[in-house]
């Protein structure tokens, strides 16, 4: 039935005429959210919309079609592509072999002992040793990690948050030792803390002082480290924990003002380091749903800079953000269906206007990617920016009916939240009450009750299933490795000069109970090869620790 040309309404009607006698049709179209996605989008969905204020041009004000005026034709992405494991001598092989395939940027995973400040030798690092991720202990294991990598010739991301000062510190202090100054280095660490609290639970400071660390790092950027990204505002782990895109965008950028905030009470400017802020954002299953996401957050982060917090510069204006696929999209049945999604969910980055991309390897259901899968993985990127032909306009999606229609939903769900969050007393004091950890809980609860009743259709899990899944090789862990790094650990501490430790540690402790930026103390303590350990232990005899309080 054909659309009469011109007729808005004439859609409606045809609407109603062919969906009259299919009305349970219309579960098909609710996704987890709750919100509901219409058969057909038309001019009528737009009727309030002004292209001028809500689309501009890409690289102008509201940058909902992206940051920058030429984006993909100009420059593509970073194909920076999440590696660690073991110890920094193969993780740093890892990372000639991504560079030797055409990775253009490094993106640094640690094992779970060094993102929760813990020595390789502790008693809780038993077993995580190098499993996850690589083992950093001491300013020698970052050396070995980027030893012969030109750290001025490079950009690394480096996803830490709890003791992200300290292993910039050491970062600084290796960059040093390969004669680059703090001025030169390129990159990105994570030191959100706050998803932390929300999400991914690794933490070693109660939330005010680990806030402040936080403002320490931001402020000593802004002066010494003029291309470095201070913060990278995350919601990857937020929605790995199984909130909606809508929640992931509101908790994501409501944790961003709240570190603006932090930073303009110590004193700082907001156009001196809002232009080095970045953002972490999920690349989920549902295509234009994530490229809404993508579009909203960048309007509303330009409005807010701008309007709330006095940001004047452009610079402060534009989100900028690295885009990971989906680790939770991926199953552990049939594997090899997880490329598939992998170059969807990255496609979407890519169409969303992301600056850099990690795409997942097809086996990470199961174990740590081999080097084939971590080759396709990074093909998967290669092929979208050579081949598709996506590259050669920017924003080809803009203007959209749908589109246009899911960013001005994305947008008011957000505002909503923020409101909910506000009458809580901000983001600080909503997380102590639970509220954005019982919100992703109830939304995890319910995606997997329409699994578990076959409502959402999860391809080798729910259905299309196989007796045998298909046998991969795959990347196992060295039980050597923990024996390894203690060693190693051993033989730094018995090199060292025990007075400029006792020294180092002294003046952090002092440093830490005072109002003193840390970040000098942490660099002393690194050149003096003190462990993250032994600058944790020290933080938390004047911070102490952190429990959470139950929300179930």
């Amino acid at each position: 039935m054909a659309v009469e040309p011109g007729s808005r309404r004439r859609a409606h009607q045809w609407l109603t005429e062919v969906y009259a006698e299919q009305a349970e049709r219309e579960a098909l179209f609710e996704t987890i959210s709750g919100h509901e996605v219409r058969p057909l989008y038309t001019e009528d969905d737009l009727a309030e919309w002004e292209p001028e204020r809500d689309l501009g041009f890409p690289g102008e004000h509201p940058y909902t079609r992206g940051v920058y005026p030429s984006m993909y034709r100009g420059r593509l992405w970073t194909m920076r592509q999440f590696a660690g494991f073991g110890t920094a001598e193969e993780t740093n092989e890892r990372f000639r072999y991504l560079l030797d395939h055409g990775q253009t940027g490094l993106s640094t995973a640690f094992d779970m002992p060094t993102l929760m400040g813990l020595d390789s030798d502790h008693a809780r690092s038993l077993g995580e040793v190098g499993v996850e991720g690589v083992a950093i202990d001491t300013l020698d294991d970052m050396v070995d990690l980027f030893a012969g990598i030109p750290l001025d010739r490079v950009t690394t991301s480096m996803t830490i948050n709890a003791p992200a000062a300290i292993l910039l510190a050491f970062y600084v202090c290796a960059a040093e030792d390969q004669g680059v100054p703090p001025e030169a280095l390129g990159g990105t660490i994570q030191t959100d803390i706050l998803k932390e609290y929300i999400a991914q639970k690794e933490w070693c400071f109660p939330i005010e002082p680990a806030m402040r660390l936080v403002t320490d790092v931001v402020e000593w950027c802004a002066e010494r480290m003029p291309r470095w990204h201070p913060i990278s505002i995350s919601g990857y782990h937020i929605r790995e924990a199984g909130s909606t895109a809508q929640q992931e965008l509101a908790f994501t950028l409501k944790d961003g003002f709240t570190y603006v905030e932090q930073a303009i009470a110590r004193g700082l400017d907001v156009d001196d380091f809002a232009p080095r802020l970045s953002f972490f954002f999920n690349a989920h299953i549902d295509f234009f749903e994530e490229i809404a996401k993508y579009r909203a957050a960048r309007r509303i982060w330009a409005r807010q800079m701008r309007d709330t917090y006095g940001a004047s510069r452009p610079e402060s204006l534009r989100m900028r953000f690295h885009t990971q696929t989906a680790g939770v999209s991926l199953t552990a049945q049939q594997p090899l269906v997880n490329i598939v999604r992998t170059a969807i969910e990255a496609l979407a980055g890519v169409l969303g206007g992301t600056q850099s991309l990690h795409t997942n390897s097809y086996d990470e259901a199961l174990a740590l990617p081999t080097p084939e899968a971590v080759r396709i993985a990074l093909r998967t990127q290669q092929v979208i920016a050579h081949e598709t032909g996506v590259t050669n306009t920017v924003d080809p999606l803009g203007g959209s009916y749908f589109v246009e229609t899911l960013t001005d939903e994305m947008e008011r769900a957000a505002y909503e939240y923020f409101a909910r969050i506000d009458e809580l007393g901000g983001m600080v004091e909503a997380i102590k009450r639970g509220f954005p950890q019982r919100e992703i809980a109830d939304a995890s609860f319910r995606y997997q009750q329409e699994v578990d009743s076959g409502k959402r259709v999860v391809v080798g899990v729910n259905e299309y299933r196989l007796a045998d899944d298909e046998e991969l090789e795959l990347h196992r862990p060295d039980p050597a490795i923990e024996r390894k790094q203690a060693q190693r650990l051993e033989g730094t501490r018995a090199r060292r000069d025990s007075a400029a430790i006792e020294r180092a540690l002294g003046a952090l402790k002092e440093a830490a109970a005072s109002d003193r930026n840390l970040m000098p103390h942490f660099i002393d303590a690194a050149r003096a090869r003190a462990s993250e350990g032994e600058m944790v232990a020290v933080l938390q005899e004047v911070f102490g620790s952190y429990t959470e309080q139950p929300v179930f």
